[in-house]
């Protein structure tokens, strides 16, 4: 059989994804279900963007992590543009279906956590959330352990002549990245002067600003639909979401703007 454009997608079968779970069906529990599928898509191109990213920074490829930052950059202000469109849900039209979602929840989102793993934003208690018995919890143990964004950048900064202290290189795979003034001494100087790096750095804080609009806008959003309720499955809700508010993975970066 000749390969066509349904095939190639697998339109069919995309298409039989969604399956509210309201009966009758209500109305917006549709377009619940294809904004967080179309998510959890754009989750899946991030992590391919970050996995090819990492070795990028450590062949001194940074011209092709420029690329590769600016698509991330563009996937995080369509991801921040779908919010325009939940938002049109009411929360009388979401509490009409949540009781339906039973114990799922978006703090179930493997590879929102893998995300946030890979940029070096590492919090091991998150996995407490996840079912242990869940196919996908190895997966996300794995980039818990695995050598963040960060980690590969420091490998480009020594590249390009940054001392990297030793703690910052031995600290435990499993803590987050953090910042430190010695790197940020290094980073200035290649800000001066090498403009390869300078654009590199913009196309990274770029994304780290769309990043964290991205949070603040999905923190508004849960609060005008449920307000402080406790979150859908009994998860923590707007608290949790809250304290990632404002922090950037890429610490560094922000740290030094004062200076330029």
């Amino acid at each position: 059989m000749a390969l066509t454009y349904g095939s190639y997608l697998k339109i069919d079968q995309l298409l039989n994804l969604q399956e509210p779970k309201s009966s009758p069906p209500e109305h917006d529990e549709m377009l619940f279900i294809v904004i967080h599928q179309v998510y959890e898509l754009w989750f899946k191109q991030l992590l391919h963007e970050l996995d090819r990213i990492k070795p990028l920074f450590s062949e001194n490829k940074v011209f092709d992590a420029i690329h590769a930052f600016k698509r991330c950059r563009t996937i995080m202000k369509t991801l921040v543009g779908q919010l325009d469109i939940l938002e049109t849900m009411t929360p009388m039209s979401f509490t009409s279906f949540r009781d339906r979602l039973e114990t799922a929840s978006g703090f179930q989102s493997a590879q929102f956590r893998e995300f946030e793993f890979t940029l070096g934003y590492k919090r091991a208690d998150t996995l407490k959330y996840h079912d242990p018995n869940s196919p996908h919890l190895p997966a996300m143990q794995r980039r818990l352990n695995e050598r963040t964004v960060v980690d590969h950048l420091y490998d480009l900064l020594e590249l390009r002549g940054v001392t990297i202290p030793g703690e910052l290189r031995q600290r435990e795979p499993t803590e987050p990245n953090v910042p430190d003034e010695q790197v940020q001494d290094g980073i200035e100087h290649l800000y001066r002067n090498d403009p390869g790096m300078a654009i590199l750095f913009e196309s990274m804080t770029d994304f780290d600003e769309g990043l964290q609009e991205w949070r603040y806008r999905h923190v508004k959003i849960v609060e005008r639909t449920i307000g402080s309720k406790l979150g859908t499955g009994g998860s923590p809700g707007i608290a949790f979401l809250k304290k990632s508010l404002f922090q950037p993975v890429f610490a560094d970066l922000w740290a030094i703007r004062h200076r330029l």
